[in-house]
């Protein structure tokens, strides 16, 4: 057999081997009876180990919301942290299940590393950190600059590209690691740093001299984060959106984690539907009924699971905004469960 020809059939081969694999993962979990999941390596109020080393954050709530839906129960989660330039490959060899870790859904994402966006959890812009000695207000005011930024992430191209659309010198200084990138950038080695202005408002609220710092409002981009998973796990890939449509499902309906055992037999259609007292939603899933009312149980809905991480209870204080519910004006917009 000619040589070309082997190698095409060996990478056929080895398409329908990892199509076949991302195809159990669902039964892969429950098997394993612990869900892998990716979280970064420490953004408060996403993903940060607390005091006694255990994670909390939005992101982390998404994980244990998801092991209480396919597991029964939310501590059966292995947190696996992940710099920007091992998480997507971590996820198509398998080393974890979902990534869930501040990841912006993109063309190129989507359609060329094969793997699977799930539904935003979260609508964010890149923003700029900067001394607040330097009286700067405006990314324009940044010409010339130094600017901390972390590799192998949006952040770095589009810095770039809106900079020099804009006709702004800078010079960028390039980080492979979020926590070096910080460390730098509060010993003063960059005049500025860039990043999801949420995870600017994490790394201020945990700075040791958050007042000499200040996060400018502008932002320059777009940064729609979410779940992904593997192409080609259909399956899987519909219990982790359907989870997300769930918790915002939840706050819609007014279902929180203290009042869901007694809304599951209120009469509303919707809310049985939701938390498996009515209806067939779970096994359409591979999961049985209650998959929802267990998630919620677990964290929350959407808008608890926001403000105890990163909303008006957190250090970091962020308005609902864009991630408010369709009905305030925000994008937060539940598929419904019917």
């Amino acid at each position: 057999m000619k040589t070309w020809i082997l190698a095409a059939v060996v990478a056929v081969a080895s398409l329908f081997a990892g199509s076949a694999q991302a195809q159990q993962t669902l039964a892969t979990v429950k098997s394993r009876g612990t869900l892998n999941c990716g979280v970064s390596q420490g953004f408060a109020g996403f993903s940060a180990p607390d005091s006694r080393g255990e994670y909390r954050g939005l992101d982390v709530d998404y994980c244990r919301a998801l092991a209480a839906a396919v597991l029964g129960d939310p501590a059966k989660v292995r947190f696996i942290p992940l710099t920007a330039q091992a998480r997507f490959t971590a996820l198509q060899t398998g080393e974890i299940d979902v990534l869930y870790r501040n990841s912006t859904q993109t063309f190129l994402r989507d359609n060329s590393i094969g793997l699977h966006q799930g539904p935003v959890n979260f609508y964010d812009g890149q923003g700029f950190m900067v001394r607040r000695d330097l009286n700067v207000q405006k990314v324009q005011q940044l010409d010339g600059a130094t600017i901390c930024v972390a590799q192998g992430t949006t952040h770095e191209l589009t810095l770039g590209d809106v900079f020099r659309a804009r006709n702004i010198k800078f010079q960028p200084v390039v980080f492979e690691r979020v926590d070096t990138m910080y460390e730098a950038f509060w010993a003063g080695r960059c005049d500025a740093m860039t990043q999801d202005a949420s995870a600017l408002a994490g790394a201020l609220s945990a700075a040791r001299n958050a007042a000499a710092y200040v996060i400018l409002e502008e932002t320059i981009s777009k940064e729609p984060l979410g779940p992904f998973t593997r192409n080609g796990d259909q399956p899987w890939s519909n219990t982790v959106a359907w989870l997300h449509m769930a918790l915002v499902e939840a706050e819609e309906l007014g279902v929180t984690a203290a009042n869901a055992e007694a809304q599951a037999r209120s009469g509303n259609p919707t809310t049985q539907r939701l938390l498996g007292t009515s209806g067939d939603f779970g096994t359409r899933l591979g999961l049985d009924n209650a998959w929802a009312l267990r998630a919620i149980r677990a964290v929350g809905n959407y808008g608890e699971v926001f403000e105890r991480n990163v909303g008006q209870q957190s250090a970091l204080k962020l308005r609902r905004g864009m991630n408010g519910l369709w009905t305030q004006g925000g994008l937060m917009y539940a598929i419904p469960f019917r």
